[in-house]
């Protein structure tokens, strides 16, 4: 089984409710299994900042799906619980990103692992950090270590996630 960190937002409607239905839509998959999910956390928009605050959260999952096969799912539970990609980091009922795939590398048009950005963003490294203290990242740093480097960006714990 592969160990894959998911990163997941919603800016629209009830956010942490979209979050908390994106996880059981994830685990209602039989080849998706979630062992732990981060507290929600509230965040500024990153790039296009004319938008709604986002909730946050990271989860860790297994799964034997390769992954082109997970984002192929991924991709499906965005589309049904109704995302609209209108603008690049834009506004979104849920956005659902493979931040790491086991120790993967992909580069393909449709997916990138590690997610190219994860480490320029506290409201992925926070909630990683919560759940994973102890995981080595792209370039051997932990995650409270590359947090060190985000001090400025607004990252507010919420709550827990049921």
């Amino acid at each position: 089984m592969a160990a894959v960190f998911l990163g997941l937002g919603s800016n629209l409607g009830d956010r942490g409710a979209n979050i908390r239905e994106a996880l059981d839509r994830l685990a209602r998959d039989p080849d998706i299994h979630v062992k732990r999910v981060s507290s929600l956390y509230e965040t500024a928009p990153i790039g296009y900042t004319d938008q709604p605050d986002f909730v946050n959260a990271v989860a860790l999952i297994e799964t034997e799906l390769g992954p082109a096969d997970l984002l192929h799912i991924v991709v499906g539970i965005e589309n049904d619980m109704g995302r609209v990609r209108k603008h690049l980091w834009g506004p979104r009922v849920i956005d659902i990103d493979v931040l790491l795939y086991d120790d993967a590398v992909v580069n393909t048009s449709e997916l990138t692992v590690p997610h190219p950005r994860m480490m320029e963003r506290a409201f992925v490294m926070v909630p990683l950090a919560e759940i994973a203290p102890d995981l080595e990242l792209p370039g051997g740093r932990k995650p409270h270590e590359v947090l060190d480097k985000l001090r400025d960006q607004r990252v507010r714990r919420l709550a827990e996630v049921e």
